[in-house]
């Protein structure tokens, strides 16, 4: 199984971001499928899930009416549209593969991509 972010960059406060993550070695429409981040020294935290059908979708305070979950099950592809950046959005972004539900708990996901960087300057 192989999880691949991509979309990270720079982007100055008030920006925008679409980040991107492509499946492979698992049937995608099977898996919840989760986005969550890690800022340095920092633990890593739920930001955005989408179940499998794309029926159900859960955010974080933190990101909520600023963040957009979707996914493309033919193209074995999630989505993580990110508008009105903060400094604080400042972290890794890491998508990761949940065989049961659609959670927003680290330790229910299955699989991990490696992650990309969002950087957000002042």
């Amino acid at each position: 199984v192989q999880l691949v972010e991509s979309g990270g960059g720079l982007v100055q406060a008030g920006g925008s971001l679409r980040l991107s993550c492509s499946a492979s070695g698992l049937t995608f429409s099977r898996y919840a499928m989760g986005w969550f981040r890690q800022a340095p020294g920092k633990e890593r935290e739920f930001v955005a899930v989408i179940s499998r059908s794309g029926g159900t979708i859960y955010y974080a305070d933190s990101v909520k009416g600023r963040a957009t979950i979707s996914r493309d099950n033919p193209k074995n592809t999630v989505y993580l549209q990110m508008n009105s950046l903060k400094v604080e959005d400042t972290a890794v972004y890491y998508c990761a593969a949940d065989s049961l539900y659609a959670s927003s708990r680290r330790n229910d996901y299955d699989y991990w991509g490696q992650g990309t960087q969002v950087t957000v300057s002042s």
